[in-house]
């Protein structure tokens, strides 16, 4: 089963790390998860590293060469294999599964995926996830913003007052990236002590996304606010709404 995020946080961790890893979902956090990996892989010693691009003309028997080459100081290494659609085809499922089951030693093979939905699970995903470590990354929810933005802030030596939290949260809905980038403005231009709304108010820029699938969203869940906010926000872009 994929891996939660504290699990995950437990897994990294660990004084060794699994044969294959799959970190697919919302491109910063895979990215973020991928970075973590490769760092720990460099404290665990994996001092060699081979990045694979996935492109339309990937040639899938590059994998099988990259696992079995020899190391040039007979060290462990990490095949970066990245894969941004998440669908390695007829010949990569084949190529995975291979790996999967029989891993050479001192090899760790991570694959990063930044497209993913349930359609993209298959057998060869089943496989790493029987040989390894399987985590997937999924942008907060609507109602875990919040909780999200208050963890990242922690993440960041930061603290804030919940009306601070809940100001940022509406400021950045929908862009986890804008998120990501605003609390770290907040750690530069801040520093230490909690933040509090009049504050949170100056420094953070509006970056929320919004279309009108969330407007009737909103409007059929019944949350008035948060209907007005988005309808404004539509028109601000000059968005065309649905007659």
């Amino acid at each position: 089963m994929p891996l939660n995020n504290a699990q995950w946080q437990k897994a990294l961790a660990a004084d060794s790390l699994s044969p294959v890893y799959l970190l697919a979902g919302e491109e910063l956090l895979v990215l973020e998860a991928a970075d973590a990996l490769r760092a720990q892989a460099r404290r665990l010693g994996y001092t060699e590293r081979d990045v694979l691009d996935v492109g339309a003309h990937f040639d899938w028997d590059e994998l099988a060469r990259a696992a079995a080459g020899m190391s040039l100081f007979a060290s462990r290494r990490v095949l970066d294999l990245r894969l941004p659609t998440g669908r390695p085809g007829t010949e990569g499922a084949k190529a995975i599964t291979e790996f999967c089951a029989n891993p050479p030693p001192d090899v760790t093979l991570m694959i990063s995926a930044v497209e993913w939905s349930n359609k993209h699970e298959g057998a060869w995903t089943r496989q790493v996830d029987s040989a390894g470590t399987v985590v997937i990354f999924n942008a907060p929810r609507p109602n875990e913003w919040e909780a999200w933005i208050g963890a990242r802030l922690a993440s960041r030596g930061l603290t804030a007052v919940p009306e601070a939290v809940a100001l940022l949260a509406e400021r950045v809905e929908g862009n986890l990236l804008a998120a990501a980038q605003e609390i770290d403005k907040l750690a530069v231009l801040h520093g230490q002590g909690k933040i509090d709304a009049a504050e949170m108010e100056h420094l953070v820029a509006d970056s929320a996304r919004y279309d009108a699938f969330k407007l009737t969203d909103a409007a059929l869940g019944g949350d008035g606010a948060r209907a007005l906010r988005i309808l404004d926000g539509l028109h601000a872009e000059g968005d065309e709404l649905i007659a």
